[in-house]
């Protein structure tokens, strides 16, 4: 896991999904299918439209807030946070070979709990000013370090720009997980290059 961690946007349109996806997936380690606005039918169908899209490219798709969704779908894995239940019994429910990751914002005791829990990756964030959670918490890149003795990959979030990757890279993130800076870009495609040519 390393690189480019891209996180779809809220889209009502599921093919207009699936080709926005398509089209800068190429430059992607991981995709996190995201939508806080859908029903959950709508979602489902959503991820089940994504998934051959990965499974061409070989990027792994992780469902998030809902491990039950993804399990039921043949996705990758799930990511989870405060409020999506326990990460413990989604490792019990699912099995050794699912990614499970968790959002740890900017709490570090929260990170270790998830790797005791099981957890495949860990999340800290917001590390800038993000559009799409203008009120998040704020995290500080001691946090990447801090975390590096758990042993797992550190995914980076929050208003993260191409120029910010290399720092955070160098303060120990794995990935970035990115949705406006590639998907509300001019040119996607151009951003996702931007975004992973931080890490080269």
């Amino acid at each position: 896991m390393r690189g480019l961690y891209l996180v779809t946007p809220d889209d009502a349109d599921t093919e207009r999904l699936r080709r926005r996806v398509d089209r800068v997936l190429g430059h992607a380690a991981m995709l996190q299918y995201r939508n806080k606005a859908a029903t959950r039918d709508e979602r489902r169908a959503q991820v089940e439209a994504l998934l051959p899209v990965c499974r061409g490219l070989g990027v792994p798709l992780v469902v998030n807030d809902d491990w039950r969704l993804a399990r039921e779908c043949g996705a990758d894995g799930a990511h989870l946070g405060r409020d999506d239940g326990e990460l413990g019994q989604a490792r019990r429910a699912c099995g050794d070979t699912m990614i499970l990751g968790a959002s740890c914002y900017d709490d570090l005791a929260r990170a270790r709990a998830a790797a005791a829990a099981g957890a495949t990756y860990v999340a800290f964030g917001a590390f800038f000013p993000s559009p799409t959670k203008p009120l998040a918490s704020r995290a500080s890149p001691r946090l990447l370090r801090e975390s590096e003795p758990l042993g797992l990959p550190r995914v980076a979030i929050g208003g993260i720009r191409p120029e910010n990757v290399p720092s955070l890279v160098a303060a120990g993130a794995d990935l970035v997980a990115v949705i406006s800076g590639v998907f509300d870009a001019p040119d996607p495609e151009a951003a996702a290059r931007a975004y992973r040519a931080g890490f080269e």
